[in-house]
């Protein structure tokens, strides 16, 4: 058989991921005759027609549709079988898309770019995502769940620890005054970053005892940075992660209230739906996800690191 397979089949889907054959070529390096021939030659080598070709476009057919996810194992275990005979040789490619909560997700945006400069083909995608995915339906290869992850069949890694601050502006405090205790919040404007489903209660503890707090939000978002923004106008108090407040802590943009009962940390799980056969691709960027975290004081201690007071 005068042809690379899985070359081919390697071709066959960029040609579907892109619905293109000039896009794919670009993609792979090659001519578009050539991804074109490839992509014949597996059409005759199965002897059943993948792609519709039209002037403008190519839609896959339903033998096409069908071919993906094998076409998929075939070149994971083709890599796989790469990295166990000739790890120097195996270099990450691909895409991976990683699902995690939108502080994590600002914190690797900050990072990622040196792991996408060492491996020239490797991509990632971030899904910004507080609620647990459908990893195998929603083509997610990793995801980070915070707190519990309940027994889902899947591999679960506990890499870090959250850590976070109730905050508000200094404008705010002055107007309110700062609350004592937890029971104290009670009389406040509240800030709520919507996490998917869980009520409003805010989670403190102290080392020893933890206290949770109902809130009857003023204001509600579900992405943090939006709650960041109306924290630091004066709209009231917010529970926010370190990522996003530990510089306007320092700055005195926000101030850390009630530093001695500190909002609850949540283990940082990365779950990912089998070890074996993790594709090259994805073992690269778990590998750095879990570095990231790690170089993070904040991310890594179970004891709660200090971070300026209000006084």
């Amino acid at each position: 058989m005068g042809m690379d397979i899985v070359s081919a089949l390697k071709t066959f889907l960029r040609v579907a991921e892109t619905g293109s054959f000039s896009a794919a070529a670009i993609d792979l390096g090659l001519t578009q005759p050539a991804v074109s021939r490839q992509v014949s030659a597996l059409e005759d080598h199965f002897s059943s027609r993948l792609l519709h070709r039209t002037t403008n476009a190519v839609a896959l057919t339903f033998e096409g549709e069908q071919m993906i996810p094998m076409a998929m194992r075939v070149i994971e275990a083709v890599d796989a079988l790469g990295d166990t005979t000739c790890p120097e040789a195996a270099i990450a490619a691909g895409k991976v898309r990683l699902s995690l909560p939108a502080p994590l997700a600002l914190y690797m945006s900050d990072r990622l770019p040196v792991l996408l400069k060492a491996y020239p083909k490797l991509s990632v995608e971030l899904i910004c995502r507080e609620e647990p995915s459908d990893l195998v339906a929603d083509g997610i290869d990793i995801e980070i769940r915070l707190g519990d992850v309940g027994n889902s069949g899947l591999i679960c890694r506990r890499i870090g620890w959250t850590t976070a601050f109730l905050v508000a502006a200094p404008e705010y405090l002055q107007r309110k005054g700062a609350p004592g205790t937890p029971q104290e919040i009670e009389g406040h404007d509240c800030i709520c970053y919507n996490r998917g489903g869980n009520g409003h209660s805010w989670f403190f503890s102290n080392g020893s005892d933890e206290v949770a707090v109902r809130v009857a939000p003023r204001l509600g978002a579900n992405n943090p940075v939006a709650v960041r923004h109306a924290t630091l106008a004066g709209s009231g108090l917010a529970i926010l992660s370190h990522i996003l407040v530990s510089a306007d802590i320092e700055a005195r943009r926000l101030l850390n209230v009630m530093p001695d009962f500190p909002p609850v940390r949540l283990p940082i799980n990365v779950v990912y739906a089998s070890r074996r056969n993790l594709p090259l691709r994805v073992r690269t960027v778990l590998d750095f996800l879990i570095d990231a975290v790690r170089e993070d004081a904040l991310m890594t201690t179970t004891e709660r690191a200090p971070c300026g007071g209000n006084g």
